[in-house]
């Protein structure tokens, strides 16, 4: 992880989680539920959501001037079910475009 909760310098949002994978840098989303009832939680980062994660990727990638670097985003979606003693997670890598 090289970055958490970082924030656009424009207040155009934030990005949970920046990390390598390898040589690729990865955005991660991560959506948090105690229910898998009524919806995923993955399915939360939405075309907003995903527009302004880009913004904001794009924005860090010009700050850390690594703009030739591979690049994705990932979504953690994270449980916390009833009874359970521990949470639950599920990785959704490249869970959408870069473009």
């Amino acid at each position: 992880m090289v970055a958490r909760n970082y924030r656009s310098a424009h207040g155009r949002g934030e990005i949970d989680l920046i990390g390598w994978d390898g040589d690729v840098l990865c955005f991660i989303e991560v959506k948090t539920r105690t229910t898998r009832e009524v919806k995923p939680a993955e399915t939360a980062v939405d075309r907003e959501k995903q527009r302004s994660l880009r913004v904001v990727a794009g924005e860090y990638l010009r700050h850390c001037s690594a703009p030739s670097c591979q690049w994705r985003f990932d979504v953690v979606a994270v449980y916390y079910l009833q009874g359970s003693r521990q949470p639950e997670f599920e990785l959704f890598q490249n869970a959408f475009s870069v473009a």
